[in-house]
């Protein structure tokens, strides 16, 4: 169908269709075009709040509005422009899922929109699809007589193969507790920086730059703030300062799986955009030295920008592929070395949506050849007391439990390090008895964070001796 341009957006309405439609047309991120929309049409605070929700909320229900829609467009959605089908979505799911916008403003506001992105054809088509959803609610009810896979992937908006995988891994109540999870809007999560302040410091400080704003300790991560209702972060004082960075909770978790001393030497293999790699400078005090390996030199820039703003001065950017970092630092070793590696991201969806609808079947057993050449290249590097902490934001065995189990079958002079447990808050422990064995999987809906994996091996005792 049409591709021509749209006007520039005059609403937040505007916006999110006219991002949805990039993202679909381009194949594109939706978290940078909505980036880029938003810092050219200058919204108000409010407006950017209203367009983040739309374009995020209607990436996460897609399969679910789709079969809604079809319930009342006579045409196949696919017969219609692409901007008329993500106005649609988008009104569907305001009407749908956000009860603090009147049904009679999301109607109104949706044909004047298809008036200005189209014709008045267009515009009445939108107008009865609309009236017509309103007058006959019953139609979009979710059928409770379906199978387990089916009633998932519809109620929760999750491809079934996905949904199907998970129920054979974590049971039919697990899943669909997860899929709810990843619908919910992520709160933000900052991390108080330990070289300048402390967690309850940093509280005092934004909220007297931001009276207005929520804040509450992370249940999860020490060094963790939930902030609700901060505005731009770029734009707060704490934040410039380098009294904080944006992390996620259980991201948070794995510098302290590292258990980092000042003095030590660190590798950090996967490193950029450095959330990680700064927590691990934090917690040695900025003693020491970390070496931060990323692929892509533009993402070394990007990690030591960030590591400025911190004040934090031990990082070593360095450039090149981590399955060749054996040949990159020859004749090194280093005390801790973290394989924070690349993955499906699928316990990630609450924060990227499009990522559910991107993935296919065997994506994870591809990337998991990856991550096991990066672990092999991880033991090549560690002197007789290296530890190696193994974790990605994934939920997905393959990737996880499948990829240990292959290192510690061909390399035996490697376990897991039961005593990660002892590195962990206590909260974190009693939910994850697997501590003790040398892992954990934190899923999404456990406490309201992203989902991760995080693994700690060291040598066998035997090994040590040789």
């Amino acid at each position: 169908m049409s591709k021509r341009k749209l006007p520039a957006p005059r609403s937040a309405r505007e916006l999110a269709v006219r991002v949805l439609t990039d993202v679909e047309q381009k194949q594109a991120y939706s978290n940078l075009e909505l980036k880029y929309a938003l810092a050219e049409a200058a919204l108000a605070p409010r407006d950017v709040a209203l367009a983040t929700e739309l374009v995020y909320g209607t990436l996460g229900r897609l399969h679910t509005l789709d079969w809604m829609l079809g319930k009342f467009v006579s045409k196949p959605l696919g017969k219609l422009d692409g901007w008329a089908r993500n106005l649609l979505r988008v009104s569907f799911y305001q009407i749908s899922y956000l009860d603090r916008i009147p049904d009679r403003a999301v109607v109104h506001e949706a044909v004047e929109i298809a008036k200005r992105f189209g014709h008045a054809g267009i515009a009445g088509m939108v107008n009865g699809v609309l009236r017509s959803r309103l007058r006959e609610p019953q139609k979009v009810e979710i059928p409770t007589n379906l199978p387990p896979v089916e009633r998932i992937a519809l109620a929760y908006s999750h491809p079934e193969w996905m949904v199907r995988a998970w129920i054979e891994q974590y049971g039919e109540a697990e899943t669909e507790a997860m899929c709810a999870a990843n619908n919910e809007a992520p709160a933000l999560s900052l991390r108080a920086n330990a070289i300048r302040v402390t967690r309850d410091e940093l509280i005092e400080q934004i909220a007297r730059q931001t009276p207005d704003a929520a804040l509450t300790p992370s249940a999860v991560a020490p060094e963790g703030v939930v902030a609700h209702d901060l505005g731009n972060i770029t734009e707060l004082p704490a934040y410039a300062s380098g009294s904080c960075t944006v992390q996620d909770e259980s991201s948070m978790l794995v510098a302290r799986a590292v258990a980092p001393a000042s003095s030590m030497q660190v590798l950090d293999m996967c490193a950029a955009p450095g959330g990680k790699t700064t927590h691990i400078a934090e917690l040695m005090k900025n003693r020491g030295e970390i070496t931060a390996l990323d692929i892509h030199d533009h993402k070394i820039k990007l990690i030591e920008a960030n590591a400025f703003r911190l004040g934090i001065s031990i990082i070593k950017g360095r450039a090149g592929d981590a399955r060749d970092a054996a040949k990159l630092l020859a004749g090194q070793t280093f005390d801790r070395i973290l394989v924070d590696a690349p993955c499906t991201g699928l316990g990630v969806i609450r924060r990227k949506p499009d990522i559910k609808w991107q993935k296919k079947p065997g994506d994870a057993e591809a990337i998991s050849r990856i991550q096991y050449e990066i672990l092999q290249t991880a033991a090549e590097l560690a002197g007789p007391d290296t530890k190696i902490v193994y974790s990605t934001c994934t939920v997905e065995p393959e990737e996880n439990e499948h990829v240990l189990r292959r290192f510690l079958a061909d390399h035996p002079e490697w376990e897991l390090d039961g005593t990660l447990a002892d590195d962990m808050p206590e909260v974190v422990r009693h939910k994850y008895p697997t501590l003790t064995e040398g892992y954990m999987q934190m899923l999404p809906h456990h406490f309201h964070t992203d989902g991760f994996f995080i693994s700690r091996l060291q040598r066998t005792n035997t090994a040590k001796e040789a």
